[in-house]
């Protein structure tokens, strides 16, 4: 007997992008294509050009998909400013190309990726995520990416690597945000590595079939959707592998409050709000917070044995 999984819908069931931005789209699409052949840049750099080849992937939800506005005009992304729009609004100074993603530390291949070079690793795949923010509210993501798993069996980490640092780009001039001291910049996150192994991880580089806008995190950024949002490091620059756990941004900032692990408990609270709840952005009624973000069958046995109050 077949039993269906929870993302295991047919392809009809899946809401596609809304139809009145088609025509929108395709004409910027045109005119992102021409300007970036005049200026001689790749086109595929600019956000709301569609991205070729990409496959329909096993991991999908039966959920509505939060719409492409909220997506990208409701954003936590510090590096342009605290406040949810401030990402929309400022973000468009970032530079996406150029762009170089090093990989470094404890691994028999180090290397640096041009972004375009990466893009061409592994055939990219839709795949629609849950999300879940710390500050209670969540979105379904349609993201475009491949698994964090062929880079790193590419890089042929070493017996010393325990643990994946991301290191975000650091450049006030392209991002204003980094002007405060709200965080210790640069941006830094981390994996065990058997998280980052988990096939459910990725990089995305895309939402939507189109190209990762600036604002969500621009040109490639890390996506675990059993996790907190603030796992999700964006604009990243640098993947190290460590033997050591690595000290992240917000375990710097508050250590109190976040912790190293991040997977979503709606049995351990925020110290200054309950986790139980969240409200899905779109609706008016809030929801049960789902154990590891609904993806408990998939990641549990990562940590058996493990007290998640404590590791939190």
């Amino acid at each position: 007997m077949s039993i269906r999984k929870s993302w295991d819908v047919p392809e009809s069931e899946i809401t596609p992008l809304e139809i009145y931005r088609e025509r929108r789209q395709f004409m910027q699409g045109v005119a992102a294509l021409a300007a970036g052949t005049a200026l001689g840049i790749s086109p595929i750099a600019a956000a709301g050009t569609k991205l070729a080849g990409v496959r329909t992937s096993a991991y999908r939800l039966n959920e509505d998909r939060t719409p492409y506005k909220d997506i990208t005009t409701y954003n936590n992304f510090y590096e342009f400013g605290t406040g949810k729009e401030d990402p929309s609004r400022r973000a468009g100074s970032l530079i996406t190309r150029p762009w170089t993603v090093t990989v470094e530390g404890e691994v028999r291949r180090p290397r640096t990726w041009d972004i375009d070079a990466l893009l061409k690793l592994a055939p990219l795949e839709e795949r629609v995520y849950r999300m879940r923010c710390v500050e209670g509210w969540s979105m379904v993501i349609p993201w475009v990416g491949f698994p964090l798993a062929e880079l790193i069996r590419r890089a042929e980490p070493t017996g010393n690597a325990k643990y994946v640092e991301f290191v975000t780009l650091h450049d006030p001039k392209q991002m204003p945000g980094q002007r405060s001291r709200v965080l210790d910049w640069p941006y830094v996150e981390g994996l065990r590595l058997d998280e980052a192994m988990h096939p459910l991880t990725i990089l995305a580089v895309g939402l939507y079939g189109e190209v990762l806008p600036k604002q969500t995190g621009a040109p490639v950024r890390l996506v675990v959707p059993w996790k907190y949002g603030f796992k999700s490091a964006k604009s990243i620059v640098a993947i190290r592998f460590v033997e050591k756990q690595p000290l992240t941004a917000w375990m710097r900032a508050a250590p109190r409050e976040y912790g190293f692990y991040s997977n979503v408990n709606p049995l351990v609270d925020h110290p200054r709000w309950s986790q139980a709840k969240e409200r899905r952005i779109g609706e008016f009624r809030k929801r049960d917070t789902l154990m590891f973000n609904g993806y408990g069958d998939q990641v549990a046995r990562l940590y058996s044995g493990m007290d998640l109050k404590r590791h939190f």
